[in-house]
């Protein structure tokens, strides 16, 4: 009698759908294909649209100027010789790296102290909306007025607590304006991942803190054991709409700093945004806008490695 061949295990088995399944399936591509075509148009699109554009040397600023096929050469010339962009991605990387964990500790902090439950908790949670509220514009001017040379209010209490001696003009200062940026920054979004972060918690079962507390574990060990584990994802979410947010920062210091004192607060998105309209060069400033994508997608990788949690079944498998 001659032996079946056994089928491979990796190979899927293949069937006729049925009428139900195959309509089923035919209207659930209809509702899926308008979300592509938008997704495309949105996002695909400009992108291909700038790529294409980096690869010439197009400049605006003198008529009937002929675009220039340069291939990667805008993109080498940046890397090679442009130290304000090295620039730019110092600042911004500066302030990224600042704020972020800024954010973190202290919106961890909020999150912690919200999903208590007290009194008042869901005023308290309005009250710390309202600097995420504010338009980044009106933030903006306001910390311009607080850091004021001659009446903020930031230079009358460091003279009343007799830090300083005389006013000072902080916000033109090459050391202290990032800083002022960073400080205004955190201010502003501290309570989205804080919101984020107390959202999170509140979906982790109130049953695992007591069998902790029952175990004799201790405040630090049922935060750390417990709290922080299964909040990553949540971290996760709001670390990087925070990364993506720095790195697309541009009403901010053109606002409160105008990119100064000469460039010292200049960020990618602004450097960006000038040499397209300001010096009309839009092939240059789509190989910076293409390369200011590219870095985003980097750093979402590696914030993915470090904070994604881990597929179910993908332990298994590795075995």
């Amino acid at each position: 009698m001659n032996a079946v061949p056994a089928q491979h295990p990796s190979r899927p088995a293949f069937r006729k759908l049925s009428t139900q399944e195959f309509l089923e399936a035919r209207f659930a591509l209809t509702l899926i294909v308008p979300a592509v075509l938008a997704i495309t148009l949105v996002a695909f699109y400009p992108l291909a649209h700038a790529f294409w554009l980096s690869l010439w040397k197009i400049n605006l600023r003198f008529a009937n100027t002929p675009w220039v096929f340069l291939g990667f050469g805008n993109y080498l010339d940046t890397l090679t010789d442009d130290p304000r962009w090295l620039n730019a991605l110092r600042v911004t990387g500066t302030i990224a790296v600042s704020s972020l964990t800024a954010e973190f500790i202290l919106g961890m902090v909020f999150a912690l102290v919200m999903n208590r439950a007290f009194r008042g908790r869901g005023l308290v949670r309005v009250a710390v909306l309202i600097p995420w509220a504010l338009t980044t514009v009106v933030s903006a001017r306001m910390w311009q007025v607080i850091y004021h040379a001659t009446y903020g209010v930031f230079n009358r209490l460091l003279f009343d607590l007799g830090i300083i001696e005389a006013y000072k003009p902080w916000i033109i200062s090459p050391i202290f304006t990032i800083w002022a940026m960073v400080w205004a920054d955190v201010w502003k979004t501290t309570p989205f991942v804080a919101l984020l972060l107390t959202a999170g918690m509140q979906m982790i079962p109130g049953e695992l803190y007591e069998a902790a507390a029952i175990d004799g574990a201790t405040a630090w060990d049922r935060f750390w054991r417990i709290t922080f584990p299964l909040l990553r994802p949540t971290l996760l979410v709001a670390m990087l709409f925070r990364m993506i947010d720095v790195f697309r920062m541009l009403d901010l210091p053109i606002v409160l700093t105008g990119g100064g004192p000469g460039q010292a607060t200049e960020t990618l998105s602004l450097y960006t945004y000038r040499v397209i309209f300001t010096d009309l060069k839009f092939g240059a400033g789509s190989a910076l806008a293409v390369m200011t994508f590219l870095v985003i997608l980097c750093m979402a990788f590696v914030f993915i490695k470090v904070l994604g949690a881990p597929v179910a079944g993908s332990e298994a498998e590795d075995r």
